[in-house]
């Protein structure tokens, strides 16, 4: 993927367009006259501009603010069952934990996406005036730009709706101080149409493949658009348009599970852009990932995994020490310290160190789509399907017997049993078990909270724990509340009804 010092110097003006002294709402804020006058004039300002909206992700807009990067686990993974906190924890991230969530919390802060929503908009905004200054620019390399801004800005809209239920929707970029507006929320089913008609542009847009590897995976591509739309079909308890779009990426031919051998691990996480990898987040020697810090031994780390994963998860083989899930110990977690490996290590016994934190966020993998297309099947009357599925995925990772379910093929929540635990085998970590809990236990009028509730039971400190069953059984209690200060910068927002 490009992404050298003509990005970053790219990204750095992008945020200085957005960026004055005043505190406006949302923190998109302009200057005026710099976006089309001083930029937006050739295809390679476009491309960069493009870019720029990928490492807007990585990059830490001010230093007061976390990354999207961190954002993606902190939001996916602490009101879930697998972190335990380590001596490093954050108040704020402590607080999630306990179920002790506030407006005024560090954690629950959305600027940082929104920031990548507005770069995705100014492409959006500018891009297609660049094809009238620059005739070297075709309107296949329009289009293409033009795709991976729609799906960017989708899946940020994606993980806003999954963290906050309703939220302001933008559409368009905050390039000029005319521009700025105070916006009401905007329903949560309201944006998820806009995510799919977005996202269908964006499929027929981008390209199906990128002339290098590292592009391919650290870039959309019509298959990633897939895969989101898949995603975001299953969260809408769409099946039936969820198993087609996870059709078109396993029919495409270019994925494949990573086989379970020795290399696996290193393969897969330790050097990242496998076979297996849809869409990664890129980091490398110019832009560390924020994990390595997170989840290291050698520093006060700030979470662990959690004791109990191995003996709820995986289980153990008692009489064979060799035979085990490969997915577990030295993968999930190292079981001497609880350190959580993937971030960590290049292989089970190969440490990374600080400077070699390049660890890639894998946003989707190829056992993601086989499993969102095993979830739709056993809710479309094709149970038979979810268990072979499951049983592909459980044969690359050499899953032990202790670990099998038999439920009926036409057991809907037995199989959603099986594959809410395969998952949480198969993406320890990787920022998707909470959004896995809360999707599953709203359908149907939150007819499956229990699993909310028993993953409290694991998580949740006994002190509070009494406390967070009550709070579970409000619905807008499971979102997070909008951020005090743009309670406070604009009346047009209303608060979750939870946290008035």
């Amino acid at each position: 993927m490009l992404k050298n010092s003509f990005q970053k110097i790219t990204l750095l003006v992008l945020i200085a367009v957005s960026a004055c002294s005043c505190n406006k709402y949302l923190e998109l804020r302009p200057q005026n006259g710099v976006t089309a006058d001083q930029f937006w004039q050739t295809k390679e300002q476009l491309q960069s501009a493009v870019i720029g909206c990928y490492y807007a992700m990585e990059a830490n807009p001010t230093a007061k603010q976390v990354t999207p990067a961190e954002l993606f686990f902190d939001w996916g993974e602490l009101r879930a069952d697998f972190i335990s906190p380590g001596l490093g924890i954050a108040t704020a991230e402590n607080d999630i934990i306990n179920t002790n969530i506030l407006p005024t919390n560090a954690v629950v802060k959305w600027q940082p996406i929104y920031r990548v929503i507005n770069f995705c908009n100014y492409v959006l905004d500018f891009g297609p005036d660049v094809i009238k200054r620059d005739n070297t620019l075709t309107q296949d390399q329009l289009n293409n730009y033009l795709g991976e801004a729609l799906a960017l800005r989708s899946l940020m809209y994606f993980y806003l709706v999954r963290s906050f239920g309703d939220v302001p929707l933008k559409l368009h970029s905050t390039s000029t101080d005319d521009g700025l507006q105070q916006l009401a929320k905007t329903k949560q089913a309201d944006i998820l149409k806009q995510i799919v008609a977005d996202l269908k542009t964006a499929e027929g847009y981008c390209p199906a493949a990128y002339s290098t590897n590292a592009s391919d995976k650290g870039r959309v591509n019509k298959f990633t658009v897939d895969a989101i739309l898949a995603d975001v079909y299953l969260w809408m308890d769409d099946y039936a348009d969820a198993i087609t779009a996870c059709d078109k990426v396993i029919n495409s031919g270019k994925y494949a599970l990573v086989p379970g051998g020795p290399n696996w691990f290193n393969i897969l996480y330790g050097v990242g852009n496998s076979n297996e990898g849809i869409f990664e987040l890129q980091f490398d020697a110019g832009t560390l990932n924020p994990y390595f810090a997170m989840f290291s031994s050698t520093t006060r780390y700030r979470f662990k995994a959690q004791q109990s994963i191995i003996d709820n998860f995986y289980s153990q083989d008692l009489n064979n020490p060799l035979n085990f899930d490969i997915r577990g110990n030295d993968v999930a977690i190292h079981i001497a310290d609880g350190t959580i490996y993937k971030y960590t290590n290049l292989t089970a016994t190969t440490f990374r160190t600080a400077d070699v934190s390049y660890a890639h966020w894998i946003f989707y993998r190829f056992a993601d789509v086989l499993l969102m297309k095993a979830e739709a099947c056993a809710n479309s009357s094709r149970g038979q399907e979810t268990l072979d599925i499951i049983n592909q995925i459980r044969t690359r990772a050499n899953a032990l017997p202790a670990t099998v379910q038999s439920p009926d093929v036409a057991d809907v929540n037995g199989l959603t049993n099986y594959i809410l635990a395969e998952r949480a085998r198969e993406f320890p970590y990787e920022g998707k078990r909470w959004y896995d809990l809360l999707r599953i236990a709203k359908r149907n009028n939150f007819a499956r909270r229990d699993v909310l509730l028993a993953a409290a039971s694991v998580s949740v400190p006994p002190l509070y724990q009494q406390s967070a069953f009550s709070k579970i059984q409000d619905g807008n209690f499971l979102y997070f509340p909008v951020p005090q200060d743009d309670i406070q910068n604009d009346p047009n927002l209303v608060q979750n009804p939870f946290y008035k």
